[in-house]
């Protein structure tokens, strides 16, 4: 039974139009998109083109791999998205600590990135106290009180990260691993300047943060987030509160995360991440739920729930296991969770990511709190009309996507795709294929989904050397940079007629 009186409303409750694009994908001069000059004007550039939506991936630190989606925290903020050129202005830094510039290839280049950075960061830190004015540093000593646990967990794991070489936590000493009282006591005089280096980080991407969504606020533009419903192993929670997860005496998963076999793959995907302890988190009234929920609307308006069907079941798969082929569904927490959160946190601005195997316990956990879910345009174009993804199924409670970050572009997609699929989508869109990317925004923007986003890519007509992700390979993931001169005032007028003529602009007064 729900713990509220009325079913909540749906966070969509006007058109609109949005654009998905990670921060990094951002242009500037240092690597790397990052909340600074260009966040501000691409604010702007989505405000002059009618968007009233920016979709971003998960904003936590990034590890191996540089997926958003495997952090080393679920509540930290991500330290390479820090703006440096704003730290200059503000007398953190001086203008030569940032030379000399590398020659910084098309796409991120993270090893070179990082290189180049990190240093530059610990170079934050370390001024922080004595060139910081007093009222910034009473807001940080403010901000360290207010965060709690989480950031002091936070800071000591990556202290203890970096001093153990970047290794596993199961790796590092007994008494560290096992949060000994005696070691971690030890650890916090040990590593003293490397945690208040960590906070520090944290309190500046706090901030810079805090103005990137001001300003979005003030344009109209609503910040539509990402939360993975699991987390890595290798992070801050995972090591802090390891009797929430499902892991042996020596810290190591029992049983992993993934999905099963499925038409794509014969295999599954084996994700990796540790299970949840549902029964140990029901105990806890799902605080950590709550906290970690509750920090995520601190930063943004919307929060989409990652693998929105994990949570009515999920595929559990034994961790001795190198594939996925041998797990079995477990009923997740459902309703007992989502009313928790609903009330501890009043109404909740939330999305459904609801694709991949869909059954119908998962429809009546979305539609219990009626979420909107997700529809996927290159899902839809294979040849029947009936199919839910095509937009004249859409219903006004959904968020439709020409496609999404693990999908190839629109113009990838169409040029891999068999003739007949080519021919479909030429009929259906009425299209010549020329513009198939504007040709799918154009379908979607007509059709009746409240909100409908497409990744920046499509307007921009790119193909598959811009993909973002491809799920289940490494490598040439998460690097795709926008050129400098790709806002253009004429795409922008372009995208605003569409707004405009499919009614999702902003209603005049």
């Amino acid at each position: 039974m729900h713990n509220f009186d009325a079913e909540p409303p749906s966070i969509i409750q006007e058109r609109r139009g949005g654009i998905l694009l990670h921060p990094t994908s951002l242009p500037g001069p240092h690597g790397c998109g990052t909340l600074g000059e260009h966040t501000e004007s691409w604010l702007e550039w989505l405000a002059s083109a009618g968007m009233r939506l920016w979709q971003f991936l998960p904003l936590g630190p990034t590890g191996y791999g540089d997926s958003p989606y495997q952090s080393f925290s679920a509540f930290a903020g991500n330290p390479n998205l820090i703006d440096l050129e704003s730290l200059v202005e503000q007398g953190l830094l001086d203008s030569q600590d940032l030379e000399p510039i590398p020659d910084w290839p098309a796409e991120i280049d993270y090893g070179q990135f990082l290189n180049w950075k990190h240093p530059v960061l610990k170079l934050i830190a370390k001024r922080f106290k004595q060139r910081a004015d007093p009222s910034l540093i009473d807001a940080y000593n403010e901000f360290v009180i207010q965060q709690g646990s989480w950031l002091q967990d936070y800071a000591l794991f990556m202290s203890l990260k970096e001093a153990y070489a970047g290794a596993t936590w199961t790796t590092w000493p007994e008494g560290l691993a096992r949060r000994e009282q005696v070691a971690l006591e030890r650890a916090q005089i040990d590593f003293a300047s490397g945690i208040e280096h960590e906070q520090i980080l944290q309190f500046i991407f706090r901030s810079q943060w805090g103005k990137v969504r001001e300003k979005a606020n003030e344009l109209g533009i609503m910040l539509v987030g990402d939360m993975p419903i699991f987390v890595a192993h290798d992070s801050a929670e995972v090591w802090s509160r390891p009797e929430l997860f499902q892991l042996d005496s020596d810290g190591m998963p029992v049983v992993v995360a993934g999905v099963p076999p499925d038409y794509f793959s014969a295999t599954g995907q084996r994700w990796g991440n540790p299970l949840y302890d549902w029964e140990e988190m029901r105990r806890n009234t799902y605080a950590w739920w709550v906290s970690r929920l509750g920090t995520a609307l601190e930063l943004t308006d919307v929060v989409r729930l990652d693998h929105f069907r994990g949570f009515a079941a999920y595929w559990e798969i034994p961790a001795e296991e190198e594939t996925a082929v041998k797990g079995r569904w477990v009923e997740g927490p459902g309703r007992d969770l989502l009313d928790r959160l609903f009330l501890e946190l009043g109404r909740l601005p939330l999305l459904a990511e609801d694709l991949g195997i869909i059954t119908p316990d998962v429809e009546d956990l979305r539609d219990a709190y009626n979420l909107p879910g997700m529809r996927v345009l290159q899902f839809g174009l294979e040849g029947d009309p009936e199919n839910p993804y095509l937009p004249h199924n859409y219903i006004p409670n959904c968020i439709a996507y020409t496609g999404t970050h693990d999908n190839d572009t629109s113009a990838g997609w169409y040029n891999s795709s068999t003739q007949k699929i080519q021919d479909f989508c030429r009929r259906y869109l009425e299209s010549d294929g020329a513009q198939i990317g504007r040709d799918m925004m154009r379908s979607i923007w007509a059709s009746s989904a409240g909100w409908v986003v497409s990744p920046m890519q499509d307007p921009l007509g790119l193909g598959s050397e811009a993909r973002m992700n491809t799920p289940g390979k490494t490598g040439n993931s998460w690097s795709w940079r926008m050129q400098e001169n790709a806002l253009t005032e004429d795409l922008a007028q372009q995208l605003s007629e569409l707004n405009w003529l499919y009614g999702r602009t902003a209603p005049t007064s």
